[in-house]
């Protein structure tokens, strides 16, 4: 692989490494990747996360810093904690990210054609640019923004059961959390209106995903139709299911196949409003929270990927 003269130019980028990544196997990938890059004539200065949240605050220093190319090694959560930081301040700022998968999930790059470290790797040398939107959500607290989806219901509850459980397993991890979260179906209601509709959507459902693209949990189909950089939101809610229902209809999920399923709804919003009476887990990028949520709008184009 060699660097391009116009990346050679460019000085030092800045690496925020996630070494606890794919459950602690994330430092030795990010040191091979590194490597190679450096050896592709690239001046990387890494820095490492030491707790949760802390890759939000170092993308949030090294903007503030005047970087615009930083290279980004670790999984969704990392990539989401990331775009947290950089935004709103670096909207449309001319900001590019070099994402490296070397976590567990590594959903959103697959939106961009990467299936591994070795693609990243080629896609940052090459130096093409690809959009990518953001979503700003406000919530009763403050607001933060994602790259990736933003799911409540069933994704959220397995999501928590896995960070609480089944981490370290990686995909089988979260297999073993839908199991466990089944066990427990429910159908809540998620009173929203899309686009300043006067009308609210209060039915019951079995889950509900804002993705700005394709995949989630790694390969994961959430949104087949998904573009990440054509303004819009595809917003998919699946009906009440069973619990047998839900478990025929998980792995289709993998090849985006539960769009056949009656339960199944797809449109496109630019902006969401929401009348929670309080809080609720949200997935996030890869993680979850307790969010009020108030409102999701799409940010176009607001950082670049190197793909």
């Amino acid at each position: 692989m060699n660097a391009t003269r116009h990346e050679r130019e460019q000085g030092v980028w800045t690496a925020i490494v996630n070494p606890a990544a794919g459950g602690g196997r994330g430092a030795a990938r990010a040191r091979e990747a590194l490597f190679a890059l450096r050896e592709a004539g690239l001046r990387v200065a890494a820095v490492e996360t030491r707790r949760p949240g802390h890759a939000r605050d170092l993308a949030r220093e090294a903007f503030h810093a005047g970087a615009r190319r930083l290279l980004v090694l670790g999984g969704d959560g990392t990539f989401g904690e990331v775009s947290t930081g950089l935004l709103p301040a670096a909207e449309g700022a001319g900001v590019a990210l070099g994402l490296v998968p070397t976590g567990t999930g590594n959903s959103l790059l697959r939106d961009f054609g990467v299936r591994g470290v070795d693609d990243a790797l080629r896609g940052i040398l090459a130096g093409g640019r690809r959009p990518l939107d953001a979503v700003r959500a406000t919530h009763r607290d403050g607001e933060l923004h994602f790259v990736n989806l933003l799911a409540i219901g069933f994704p959220a509850k397995a999501g928590a059961i896995t960070n609480a459980r089944f981490k370290p397993l990686g995909a089988l991890g979260y297999a073993l959390a839908v199991a466990v979260a089944t066990a427990s179906l429910d159908h809540p209601a998620f009173p929203h209106a899309l686009d300043g509709a006067a009308a609210r959507d209060a039915r019951p459902t079995t889950f509900i995903s804002f993705s700005n693209s394709r995949f989630t949990g790694g390969a994961m189909m959430m949104a087949p139709d998904a573009d990440p950089g054509d303004g819009a939101l595809d917003v998919v809610r699946m009906g009440p299911l069973g619990r047998g229902e839900l478990l025929r209809a998980f792995p289709r999920i993998f090849r985006g196949e539960h769009a056949r399923l009656a339960a199944y709804e797809h449109t496109r919003a630019r902006r969401v409003d929401f009348a929670l009476a309080g809080p609720v887990d949200a997935m996030v990028d890869g993680e979850v929270y307790p969010l009020h949520l108030e409102s999701l709008e799409v940010r176009p184009r607001a950082l670049e990927v190197l793909a």
